[in-house]
């Protein structure tokens, strides 16, 4: 009790002060209709300034759980729409019957290590083979082409990103529907290369650049980008063609493995394919 009694007595000017103060405020409320009604409005205000700021903090924090129901539910849509389908036709007499199976699943998961400096970039995400990971898996983001599954441990997987020098996609421009390869200079994430486009088509700037759906990867129509600058080398008799990229990988957050339920079966038929050549 001694120590109170010192820090009461060192702070008594304090706490009489306060005291006073307080009771003002209370002979103030009880003398009449208005002031009271300017104490009550001032307590009201601050108030709802403490209540709102600290909505905004909770609801600050509790975007990431949001984001994380956004892209789960993403993924479940991007898995119910008609390009994740295969359809087929099967007729017996004059019975038609036709049947959708299902070509592309989709997984979401969560960038937890990225880079997009360097020439051989690479991204690390939050889920793996016991999630159902496998190399050669194709992934995009929100806005378009992300890269390739490379390898996968229990729990993580690291993706080639196309921002990298081995990177090797097939592209389409959608005008024309003339096929491509994307590839990367390593000078600025922002842009990418399309080579092996013929001079004989007539491209603009602003035309349309997709995934081709020609690998056994990516579907056809992911959003690749759109042409930034189109150049001709003489006696060349192909474009020059630099793209701004659809996906921003400076703020690259949550992504989508793409898995083909049918690579297997068409790679298997390829590769027996060239062998018999």
């Amino acid at each position: 009790m001694e120590p109170l009694f010192r820090l009461l007595k060192r702070y008594d000017y304090i706490l009489v002060f306060v005291a006073l103060m307080v009771l003002s405020i209370i002979l103030m409320a009880q003398a009449g209709t208005y002031q009271s009604s300017r104490i009550i409005s001032a307590a009201n205000r601050v108030a709802g300034g403490w209540y709102n700021t600290t909505s905004a903090v909770n609801s600050y924090f509790g975007l990431k759980e949001e984001n994380d129901r956004l892209a789960a539910e993403n993924a479940m849509l991007r898995a119910q729409v008609e390009s994740s389908y295969m359809s087929y036709s099967d007729s017996v007499f004059t019975v038609n019957d036709t049947v959708y199976k299902q070509r592309y699943a989709y997984i979401e998961a969560q960038v937890i290590k990225n880079s997009w400096k360097q020439f051989k970039n690479y991204i690390m995400i939050n889920k793996g083979s016991s999630h159902g990971l496998k190399p050669d898996m194709a992934v995009i983001s929100p806005q378009g082409i992300v890269g390739v599954v490379v390898h996968t441990s229990r729990n993580f997987a690291t993706i080639m990103p196309i921002l990298h020098s081995d990177s090797r996609n097939s592209v389409k421009i959608t005008r024309m529907q003339t096929n491509g390869t994307l590839v990367w200079n390593g000078h600025d994430y922002r842009y990418a290369s399309v080579v092996d486009i013929p001079t004989t088509y007539q491209l603009y700037q602003g035309d349309t650049v997709v995934t081709s759906g020609l690998a056994n990867d990516f579907p056809e129509g992911i959003p690749v980008g759109y042409v930034e600058k189109l150049d001709t080398v003489k006696g060349k008799g192909f474009y020059d063609i630099t793209i701004h990229l659809a996906t921003d990988f400076n703020k690259l957050n949550h992504v989508y493995i793409i898995n083909n339920r049918f690579k297997r079966e068409q790679d298997a038929l390829m590769n027996k394919t060239l062998s018999e050549e």
